[in-house]
């Protein structure tokens, strides 16, 4: 993936700046990319999708972007593909209003911020995002499109559709959501494999008030885990037994038929002599 082309004309080494991680919006950096858009008109979709445009296409994606998956990445590679020469600018909702409208998270605020900083699609990062989206918003960022996906999503003022201003005025592209991968798609899998989990975290030296579980909870799963070792070495145990049976079964069928052979060849040598 070459460096985008709003850093060829940089100063310092384009190379190295596409190495860094995002910066963020209130960064120096991303400050002075905003102000060298003088007098800001939002692209239109016809000259977005054509390439009739005198600058990069300025493209914001919002989201939780909690435990930062492949459907995070793969969301962000859209947006970012979606015209020729995007800028892309991330926004990630602060703790405060998403343990209110979608519930506790596993990764803070501020480890949220910085996973986002390290995706490769991603020009600069907005923390702590606004929820809903007004044009005033998109207009004060500069940004052109907003890109998510489709589904609408509420807010806590009643709104049916945070987006649905932002799509009557035209600058809404949709991303397609990745099936079977989401956070919470991951937590399903970690509380459906929940005592595994506990066991694994057991053997690598947590302890049970780390792990938030009782002693009899601790004792339970480390006797299951016990028995499933006895287990295992019955088994091979078993299955050496029974290697080591067929390997002289073998032998000595093998031995059998060279004794045969050569009793045969000794007998008619015999006979005929």
């Amino acid at each position: 993936m070459s460096p985008p082309k709003f850093l060829k004309g940089d100063k310092t080494n384009a190379v190295a700046n596409f190495l860094q991680p995002a910066p963020f919006s209130d960064s120096r950096i991303a400050q002075q990319r905003r102000d060298a858009i003088v007098n800001f008109k939002p692209i239109s979709l016809e000259d977005a999708l054509s390439g009739n445009t005198s600058r990069p296409i300025r493209i914001y994606a919002d989201g939780v972007f909690d435990v930062f998956h492949s459907g995070h990445a793969r969301a962000l590679m859209q947006a970012k593909t979606r015209f020729n020469n995007v800028y892309l600018i991330a926004g990630v909702s602060p703790d405060s209003e998403v343990h209110s409208l979608k519930g506790q998270t596993v990764n803070s605020e501020s480890e949220r911020y910085d996973a986002v900083t390290h995706c490769r699609y991603v020009d600069e990062v907005l923390r702590s995002c606004p929820w809903s989206l007004t044009l005033e918003f998109l207009d004060e960022m500069k940004i052109d499109f907003v890109a998510h996906d489709d589904i609408p999503y509420g807010s806590k003022s009643g709104a049916q559709d945070i987006y649905a201003t932002v799509k009557n005025a035209g600058r809404f592209v949709a991303t397609t959501r990745t099936e079977g991968i989401s956070t919470s798609d991951l937590i399903h899998r970690i509380v459906r494999d929940y005592d595994h989990y506990i066991k694994r975290n057991l053997q690598r030296g947590y302890t049970r008030k780390d792990l938030n579980i009782g002693y009899l909870k601790e004792k339970r799963i480390r006797i299951r885990d016990k028995i499933a070792r006895a287990n295992i070495r019955r088994k091979n145990f078993v299955s050496d037994l029974e290697n080591k049976r067929v390997a002289v079964l073998q032998k000595w069928e093998h031995n059998t038929k060279d004794f045969v052979v050569n009793f045969l060849e000794s007998y008619f040598i015999s006979l005929n002599g």
